[in-house]
């Protein structure tokens, strides 16, 4: 249930002077997607960053799309209905793919509850370049870490359509990579990322 995304006639696009395989070259990396998906609390943001930071100190040039953030401008005329979500999705991965075609790798950590628009987002990247990470920390877990206080809030009924709580989460049936942070430390879950970008 996305939006209708219209475009105007009138819009043309423009081929850059400059490949893809150039700037690939230039930065002498691959471009990629990492999409973390999870509960609230599962662990994509803390590990987000850390992989960002470890890549960068190996020479590779990484950037961190993250939800919050990304609703503090980006997206910050969305809320959390199915059809705001799947905007969010749709702008995220647009985002993304820009990012990929400069050459970057892209580490995006959004809820994304839904298979449906994750399986949009990997077709607006290109299966190419994106990979799923399902950070799968069960949801015990995550309520009793509740770094944001959402949990609480969400079983108080303070907050509606909340994913795990009163919305639901559909897992990944066959991710790229599975992670959970309740049995797997920062370090070891970092190790495997970098495994995976190669």
């Amino acid at each position: 249930m996305s939006k209708e995304i219209r475009k105007s006639s009138n819009v043309v696009w423009t081929e850059s002077h400059v490949a893809e395989s150039q700037r690939r070259d230039h930065l002498a990396q691959k471009p990629l997607t990492l999409w973390f998906t999870g509960l609230s609390g599962a662990g994509k943001t803390t590990l987000g960053f850390q992989l960002e930071k470890a890549l960068l100190e190996t020479g590779k040039l990484a950037f961190v799309l993250d939800g919050d953030n990304v609703r503090h401008g980006l997206n910050r005329d969305l809320g959390f209905s199915s059809i705001d979500r799947s905007e969010n999705i749709r702008r995220v991965a647009e985002v993304a793919k820009l990012m990929n075609q400069a050459g970057l790798i892209v580490i995006v950590s959004l809820i994304s509850p839904f298979a449906e628009d994750r399986s949009m987002a990997r077709h607006i990247i290109g299966s190419e370049y994106f990979r799923e990470v399902y950070i799968s920390t069960p949801l015990e877990v995550c309520e009793i870490r509740d770094p944001k206080g959402l949990y609480s809030r969400a079983r108080a009924g303070e907050i509606t359509g909340f994913t795990g709580v009163s919305s639901p989460y559909e897992a990944p049936s066959c991710p790229d990579v599975s992670l959970d942070t309740s049995t797997m430390s920062v370090e070891s879950c970092i190790s495997k990322l970098i495994r995976v970008i190669g």
